[in-house]
């Protein structure tokens, strides 16, 4: 045989040489949760490893996180009070705005992106305003927009809206230049897809609906053509990053993604992805370092430049990437 692909896997130092495929550690991103109160590092049952941290904590976790690595989180906000307007969502003293603050006023270089979305302070638990059993999509805008306003007005670096109501990218876009945020980039969830893979983070955030569910808004999993069509209708609102959400048993849709896109492309690699993990760890049915490094890869190869991942930290702390 002339041709035998072994040779270039024949010991580490050579299979690193041809490696195509390697992990940025600047492109991972680090979600947190931040609660009301003070004292509060509570670690989330369904996420091993992962806490809600009330804004003194969420400062000292931070600082190790730094250490580590990480350049990038993405903060999401439990309130303590909850209405049909989710009005701490958009007030300048909310728990989010006050945590950007403080987040920046100790950590300036941090590069704090802040989730935009209303279920969390919602008190039925959905992503909108309610009419005859429904998100009501447009008067939603107004709400994300005013949320949106109030992120950058408190130093967030970027937006990231999640609700996935139609032609939100484009109201909150409008608002932030508006407001004199034409800087403030946006991060989309473009494609992001009524998934079970988010039971863990329902619990995390408190964010799970009260009646009914979200396929009304969020994407149907069955359907590949109309994410490529939310991909490109966001790039044409004005998104500057577009995402794909979940990530593993998304890759189709992450390598489609990429090859349409001509903003960066990222990828959340999930609660249920990261809980499914730890809890085969647990039982030792797996290497679980590698299965990090394995996944990470995985997103990566199929075009990610930006992966959310609740393994940031340990990715980092490990050498994993």
């Amino acid at each position: 045989m002339i041709i035998r692909p072994r040779r270039l896997r024949k010991n580490e130092t050579i299979r690193n040489m041809v490696a195509e495929t390697a992990v940025n550690p600047d492109s991972l991103v680090y979600p947190m949760f931040v609660v009301e109160g003070e004292g509060v590092k509570e670690e989330i049952p369904s996420m091993p490893g992962q806490f809600r941290f009330s804004i003194d904590e969420i400062l000292q976790e931070l600082e190790s996180c730094v250490i580590a690595g990480i350049k990038s989180i993405l903060l999401f906000g439990i309130p303590n009070i909850k209405d049909e307007m989710a009005t701490s969502a958009y007030d300048d003293d909310g728990i989010v705005q006050r945590a950007v603050r403080s987040i920046k006023a100790k950590f300036p270089d941090l590069f704090v992106i802040t989730d935009v979305c209303l279920c969390e302070y919602m008190s039925h638990g959905h992503c909108g305003i309610i009419k005859d059993g429904d998100v009501d999509n447009d008067p939603t805008l107004e709400l994300l927009a005013k949320t949106a306003v109030s992120h950058a007005r408190a130093g967030a670096n970027m937006i990231a809206p999640s609700d996935m109501m139609d032609g939100r990218v484009a109201a909150i876009r409008a608002k932030l230049d508006e407001n004199g945020y034409a800087d403030t980039p946006i991060m989309a969830y473009s494609a992001k897809f009524a998934s079970a893979y988010y039971g863990p983070f329902r619990d995390a955030a408190d964010s799970a609906p009260h009646f009914g569910n979200r396929k009304s808004y969020q994407m149907d999993v069955r359907n590949g053509r109309e994410a490529q069509r939310e991909v490109e209708l966001d790039i044409e609102e004005g998104a500057d990053i577009v995402m794909v959400k979940p990530g593993l048993a998304f890759l189709d849709i992450l390598r489609q993604t990429a090859e349409i896109s001509t903003v960066p492309v990222a990828v959340y690699n999930v609660s249920g992805e990261y809980s499914m993990v730890k809890a085969a760890a647990k039982m030792g049915w797996i290497d679980e370092n590698a299965i990090i490094r394995e996944n990470l890869l995985a997103m990566k190869r199929a075009g990610a430049d930006i992966i959310i991942t609740y393994h940031a930290k340990e990715a980092l702390e490990k050498g994993l990437v």
